[in-house]
């Protein structure tokens, strides 16, 4: 499980050092940086399919990410005793990202590039300055397992040996994670690579006219459901067809909506959502559905996944839902938490009463103060023990 989550330098974020549980909800007032919590997630494991540098330019690049506020808040500047002036940045400029857990741990440190010696348009592309795994929650260069400094990526040692170079060749844009593949001597490499890709996130289904969950799709065994929900229909019936937990979805329907039954037709190949509701004589297709009811069906294929992932994230998942529909989307959270890690980004109300209402539930509420988001309640003696590599 990972045990913590660290992000630096990233739009409101100048330094947040984040626990995280079995069940993670996070909460805050709009603007208080849930959102930019969400995209560092997102950077952090698009670092595993090597398109962190690509993510970031969408973004805007570098110039739009970093953050934006002074390197030091001084009890001055918050209390208004002394208006915000640009100074001499003494610091390198960096992105940096991390999490901790009780096996490997991943860190990556990110820049911009240095002067070129030749005219260049892409003198802003953001170049990866460190990556490192080490073992256990907390970096020590003791624990320090694979290293990567500009170019270069190593297997550590011990001070009397060598250290096992993997690469001299990276590119300033390519993470280690995405290119260099040596299963014999860097095993934990490919340990955190494989997490990294494992973890799901889920933002906003589209339950437009057009999307493509109000649509027959061609059905194939799905144990996963896709990011844009487009195989709903056959994440619904492999999870029926799951003889291990065969009841999981009726059940869940029944608790949603009472006296409802759901079910898939297959038309030549094509598969096709199927509800059939209390009160009316003839089912009604994933087109005809409202939003809300279609947005969480798609929740519960994604929650009763028959492949649980390591860390699954759920951005604001009350969207378009009914308040009566929160304490049954809380239950099926919190049932998904015991086979997987699962952080919840929400500001409903009713969908927090509930959560937290579970005692395995952690609750990180983020404020803003002066620009940066922090963690309400959070001190120097309670802030999760942390430690970035050195660039």
């Amino acid at each position: 499980m990972i045990r913590t989550v660290a992000i630096e330098g990233y739009r409101s974020l100048r330094s947040l050092v984040a626990p995280l549980g079995q069940l993670t909800l996070i909460t805050g007032a709009n603007g208080s940086g849930k959102s930019s919590f969400y995209r560092a997630l997102r950077l952090l494991a698009d670092t595993s399919q090597n398109a962190v540098v690509g993510s970031l330019a969408r973004e805007g690049g570098l110039p739009s990410t970093f953050w934006a506020g002074p390197e030091t808040i001084a009890r001055s500047l918050r209390l208004g005793e002394h208006a915000v002036e640009p100074l001499a940045s003494r610091k390198v400029a960096s992105l940096r990202m991390g999490f901790g857990s009780d096996d490997y741990s991943y860190s990556i440190d990110l820049g911009y590039p240095p002067p070129a010696p030749f005219p260049t348009m892409f003198q802003l592309d953001p170049h990866i300055k460190r990556e490192c795994i080490w073992h256990g929650p907390v970096y020590r260069k003791a624990t320090a397992l694979v290293d990567r400094r500009n170019n270069f990526a190593w297997l550590s040692t011990t001070r009397d040996e060598e250290p096992v170079m993997l690469t001299q060749k990276l590119a300033d844009t390519d993470s280690m994670l995405g290119v260099v593949a040596d299963p014999q001597r860097a095993p934990e490499m490919l340990a955190v690579r494989e997490a990294l890709r494992g973890w799901r996130f889920y933002d906003h289904f589209r339950t437009d006219a057009d999307g493509p969950a109000r649509t027959a799709q061609i059905g194939t065994y799905s144990p996963v459901l896709n990011a844009d929900g487009s195989n709903l229909a056959a994440a619904l019936r492999t999870i029926l067809e799951d003889r291990v937990e065969s009841e999981a979805l009726p059940n869940t329907i029944e608790d949603a909506f009472p006296g409802s039954r759901l079910w898939i037709e297959d038309i030549q190949g094509r598969f096709e959502v199927r509800l059939e509701q209390h009160g009316l004589l003839r089912s009604l297709s994933s087109a005809e559905l409202s939003d809300g009811t279609l947005r969480y069906l798609l929740l519960a294929a994604a929650l009763l996944t028959t492949r649980p992932p390591e860390l699954m994230v759920l951005n604001e998942p009350e969207t378009s839902l009914h308040p009566d529909l929160l304490p049954a989307l809380a239950r099926l959270i919190v049932k998904a938490a015991e086979g997987t890690q699962i952080i919840v980004v929400s500001h409903a109300a009713r969908l927090i009463e509930e959560l937290t209402a579970d005692a395995r539930c952690t609750r990180l509420h983020l404020v803003k103060s002066f620009g940066e988001t922090t963690l309400e309640g959070a001190t120097l003696f309670n802030r999760p023990q942390w430690k970035w590599p050195a660039r």
